[in-house]
């Protein structure tokens, strides 16, 4: 009994060894290719806009929302403990750090990410990308690049809009609802939010706006089977997208703390 359960485990970490070297070759490619071919700007524009322009209005609600319920939960926690002048640097500093980046890469994730993988895919199996190579197209450079580097382009500024939009919606919580100073609520953001914090959330949305769309490339890029393998590559995808931005959150905080 020992013997089989030793070569499963070492047939599973072979079995992630090559698919972690597939997708990092698979980038490593995409990389070289952006640096040895002609960037074709109408499809980045294009995909900044599907990815970004397109993704605005969840990015607001969730944003939105997201402040509410943060300033609300922070005033029943700090309420307790008198220190209901520090909500807005909580509610911002979680936004801006954390939940902003997070959130909307999460978001785009489940509606752009998931597209990349299901329109790649698609055309995969209907074999485009195989008339692209025979037109003698590059497909990476047609396909691939623009769409890597137009949501690792696009990812901050949709992150910026979560931020202003979470704050506000704190803001909208704790002085129309919860009546208490707005004063107490910007001072406080004022003098604890900073620079380096801004920076660090936009740093970490650049990442997660490159994992997104690279597994969602990649992922699209070699399906097979049909259109079952068009759906399955789609919900691996976004599955393998989401569970990495949130494992990358957490060596990305430990990080930026050092930086």
């Amino acid at each position: 009994m020992v013997i089989p359960l030793i070569s499963d485990v070492g047939r599973i970490a072979i079995d992630m060894c090559t698919s972690l070297g597939a997708f990092v070759l698979f980038l490593t490619k995409a990389i070289t290719t952006l640096f040895t071919t002609k960037l074709k700007i109408s499809k980045l524009f294009y995909q900044m806009n599907r990815i970004g322009v397109d993704s605005f209005n969840i990015i607001i609600l969730t944003g939105s929302f997201t402040g509410m319920v943060f300033a609300l939960q922070a005033y029943i926690g700090f309420q307790r403990v008198g220190g209901e002048q520090f909500i807005g640097s909580v509610v911002a500093l979680g936004l801006i750090r954390e939940l902003g980046p997070v959130l909307s890469a999460l978001m785009v994730t489940g509606r752009a990410g998931s597209a990349i993988a299901a329109e790649i895919g698609t055309m995969r199996i209907t074999e485009q990308i195989d008339a692209l190579v025979t037109l003698r197209i590059n497909p990476f450079q047609y396909l691939i690049v623009p769409r890597i580097l137009g949501s690792t382009i696009i990812m901050p500024f949709l992150t910026i809009f979560a931020m202003i939009f979470g704050i506000a919606g704190g803001y909208i919580i704790c002085v129309y609802v919860l009546e208490l100073s707005p004063e107490d609520y910007m001072n406080s953001i004022r003098n604890y939010v900073e620079l380096s914090d801004i920076m660090g959330g936009l740093k970490k949305a650049t990442i997660f706006g490159l994992i997104f769309s690279w597994v969602g490339c990649y992922k699209g890029y070699w399906t097979s089977g049909g259109a079952r393998g068009v759906g399955l590559s789609t919900t691996q995808s976004v599955v393998i997208s989401s569970i990495s931005i949130l494992i990358s959150d957490y060596f990305l905080t430990k990080l930026l703390e050092h930086l």
